[in-house]
């Protein structure tokens, strides 16, 4: 079958299962465009007004799905601009497959017109790139790449290819042979020592804890985190990006952990005496200062990446493998038990924040971020898909709308990239167009990719937006508040009216400037086939409460004071 080298890009996307590619045209990628013409009933095309937006959009696809992502975009600008959503997707380690067109082969290295050496600036922020020089290694590099994006520890891979190559013609043959790669050998699972070892740790536990991550549902390993905990009595804590690991309504539940987490996580990870860390990797916003973390706990550390086994905690007992795996080999050997006056504490520090929660307390009119994501969570029963922007609305989303299911709550975490969320809630809508999803962002995020607004029309998405407007790069000023003596440098922002924004899009819109009209709003989201945009205009100075200084314990959190208590007050 002679094909183009454009037409073999198509046809092994196809071979790899790939239905949605998100993208946009340019001069250096214009023959593999021309080529979507003739697959346009196989492979479904989405423009995008911006490449970050592509990026984000496969990686919001690659979250929700587990299946690997797909953007396209062309040489130079076209390339860079795909930048910050490879090194979002790197961080969390999501599967991204993104394809570059490049300056003919007699070109590179001239400074010809949008030429960028985009596999030198994608090399730390992808897991591997390729430079195509030869069309015949083109299906085979496609292949490939495909197979380091989804295997071990997952992430971006970029294929760069020449506008000449993209126009050569070969006899194509799809490569059958499976992929091997000497050198890369994803760890699978446990040694029997180091089997024996976690299991003496685990059964001789008074005080221990679960720190579970986004690793536990990247391996599918949801029913042996719950099998592990119900047997051995343990509590679990979940990281951000680990939410949904564990049913957040479970009674072993304790909820997030870290800066912004519950303080009754962070307090059981101090005074716990083993910490069972899967699928996570010890991130400074997790543990505060380390010289003071968790210090008279005994450690357990399951990761698929062996690079992370001591990095940045020292443990007793490091095992790198597939998490799934390696829990089925633990499980037999784990003895049933329970830890009743240690549940018991853990209840009462959850009590104790109870007591502190603004939703408990708040005596005023206005509206509060906490109310509107606690009200979303409610009038959706919980089961919607959210993805949120970075800031404040993004930690209230995590502290007030539960998660039962996993892969719910997609979010950059490593990056913290603002104008993630509502391109990447288009991206899981395309995955899961049978899911409800709701874009939770915040005023800033949001004006950072909102011109992605005219994609959700052109493709007539059925996207729930929901905009969160307190007039402040909330988070920003909230640490200058604290930490600053309320210096508002540039944190203050004048907004355009997005009702009016979105009408002018033809995207319904409603404004919500009360908690009695939260039913309502929600109602007015569901009736509506296609994108339609919410704006909560709330609290313009609300903090999120608990809070880890930068680099300060993870025990000494600044809480929201009960009624009573001196505001500001450390514990």
């Amino acid at each position: 079958m002679m094909l183009t080298g454009a037409e073999i890009i198509i046809e092994c996307l196809i071979r790899e299962g790939v239905k949605v590619v998100f993208g946009y045209p340019g001069g250096a990628i214009l023959p593999t465009y021309d080529a979507f013409y003739k697959y346009r009933n196989q492979v479904h095309h989405v423009l995008v007004r911006h490449e970050q937006g592509a990026s984000h959009m496969a990686d919001g696809f690659a979250r929700a799905t587990g299946q690997v992502g797909v953007c396209i975009a062309t040489s130079g600008p076209g390339a860079t601009n795909l930048v910050t959503g490879l090194a979002t997707a790197m961080m969390d380690s999501s599967p991204i497959v993104a394809i570059t067109g490049q300056v003919p082969r007699a070109a590179i290295g001239s400074d010809a017109f949008q030429e960028t050496d985009v596999t030198g600036v994608t090399l730390p922020v992808t897991k591997h790139n390729y430079l195509v020089t030869d069309i015949h290694e083109l299906a085979y590099v496609i292949k490939e790449a495909f197979y380091i994006a989804r295997s071990g520890r997952p992430g971006p891979v970029l294929i760069d290819v020449p506008k000449d190559i993209q126009n050569e013609k070969m006899d194509f043959v799809y490569p059958e042979e499976p992929v091997r790669l000497p050198g890369y050998n994803p760890p699978a699972g446990a040694t029997e020592q180091d089997v024996q070892d976690a299991l003496e740790l685990i059964n001789n536990a008074k005080k221990p804890i679960i720190l579970a991550g986004h690793g536990v549902m990247m391996s599918g390993a949801m029913q042996q985190l719950r099998e592990l905990a119900e047997r051995a009595g343990i509590p679990v804590t979940l990281t951000l990006l680990g939410k949904g690991a564990m049913p957040e309504d479970h009674p072993l539940t304790v909820g997030m952990m870290g800066m912004h987490g519950a303080a009754a996580c962070n307090y059981a990870i101090q005074e716990a005496d083993l910490l069972i860390a899967l699928g996570m990797r010890f991130d400074d916003r997790v543990t505060g200062n380390l010289k003071t973390y968790s210090p008279n706990s005994k450690k357990i550390h399951v990761d698929i990446d062996p690079s992370e086994i001591n990095k940045n905690v020292k443990v007793e007992v490091g095992i790198a493998g597939d998490l799934r795996t390696v829990l089925s080999q633990v499980l037999p050997g784990v003895k049933s038990n329970s830890h009743p006056q240690w549940v018991g504490q853990i209840r009462d520090w959850l009590e104790d924040g109870n007591e502190r929660d603004i939703l408990n307390n708040y005596t005023g009119t206005k509206l509060l971020g906490a109310q509107v994501i606690n009200d979303l969570w409610r009038y959706t029963g919980g089961e919607a898909i959210t993805v949120t922007d970075v800031g404040q609305h993004q930690m209230l989303e995590a502290q007030y709308y539960p998660h039962r299911r996993p892969s719910t709550m997609l979010t950059s975490g490593g990056l913290g990239t603002m104008g993630f969320g509502f391109p990447a809630a288009i991206g899981a809508k395309f995955g899961m167009p049978h899911e409800e999803v709701w874009a939770i962002v915040g005023d800033g995020g949001f004006q950072m990719t909102m011109c992605e607004l005219a994609t959700a029309v052109q493709e007539n998405v059925n996207i729930n937006i929901a905009v969160l407007n307190n007039a402040y790069l909330g988070m920003v000023r909230q640490w200058q508040e604290f930490f600053y003596d309320e210096r508002y440098q540039s944190t203050p922002m004048v907004n355009p009216d997005f009702v009016k924004l979105a009408e002018a899009f033809g995207i319904p819109a409603m404004r919500v400037t009360s908690r009695d009209q939260m039913a309502e709003s929600v109602a007015f989201a569901r009736n509506h086939q296609g994108p339609v945009l919410i704006e909560y205009v709330i609290e313009k100075e609300e903090i999120v409460y608990p809070m880890v200084p930068a680099g300060a314990d993870l025990h000494n959190m600044i809480r929201r004071p009960k009624p009573g208590e001196k505001e500001g007050a450390t514990a």
